[in-house]
């Protein structure tokens, strides 16, 4: 695949403005959800670091107008991101009025999180940048989400996951990693899942 691979919209990003979608990271929470069942009707979600806002637009679709989604990221979601049941919160997730807010409208079902750091290219800043994320997501579903709740976060590779799937494996009663197909193939990031939380 040539270097500049990302510059090229492929087949999921064709796929994703042809459905709808702000971005082609959809098809990693369709997938996610289609293996472990992870939203159902009803549910209040948090979507961590939303923007655009392909992962709330799936969970409004996935919702069909029932339960909320609390979507909070520092940029703004895409202008065509809306709905009756979606509460946007723009802000940095580490600050606590940012906290507050969002404990407000909890606590949650399903907790995802598909944030990722600003890269610099060089992988050992990188995945510490993304393991900083995912300590903050961890953060997010052991406070806030419901017992029986579920959790998705992204991690770059090689990025603590076994430490991170350890951790979960304390608070959820399944916990895993998966790489969904949309993921590109030269990409190293992957998922962590947990499932029912203790």
């Amino acid at each position: 695949m040539s270097a500049n691979s990302y510059e090229k919209p492929d087949f999921w990003s064709r796929k994703a403005f042809s459905e709808g979608y702000p971005a082609r990271s959809v098809y990693k929470l369709k997938e996610i959800d289609e293996k472990f069942g992870m939203i159902k009707k009803s549910y209040t979600v948090l979507d961590l670091g939303s923007a655009p806002g392909s992962w709330t637009t799936f969970l409004l679709r996935k919702l069909d107008g029932t339960g909320k989604v609390v979507s909070c990221d520092l940029n703004p979601l895409a202008k065509d991101v809306k709905g009756d049941n979606l509460v946007f919160i723009q802000g940095d997730l580490n600050e606590a009025s940012v906290r507050d807010q969002i404990k407000q409208h909890g606590p949650f079902d399903l907790v995802v999180c598909d944030a990722a750091p600003l890269t610099t290219g060089n992988r050992t800043v990188d995945t510490a940048r993304s393991e900083g994320l995912v300590e903050m997501a961890i953060w997010y579903a052991q406070t806030m989400l419901k017992p029986k709740g579920n959790f998705v976060v992204k991690i770059f590779q090689n990025g603590g996951q076994q430490a991170f799937l350890k951790t979960l494996r304390t608070l959820f009663a399944t916990a895993k990693g998966f790489k969904p197909e949309a993921c590109r193939a030269e990409s190293f990031e992957t998922y962590l899942l947990g499932i029912e939380k203790k």
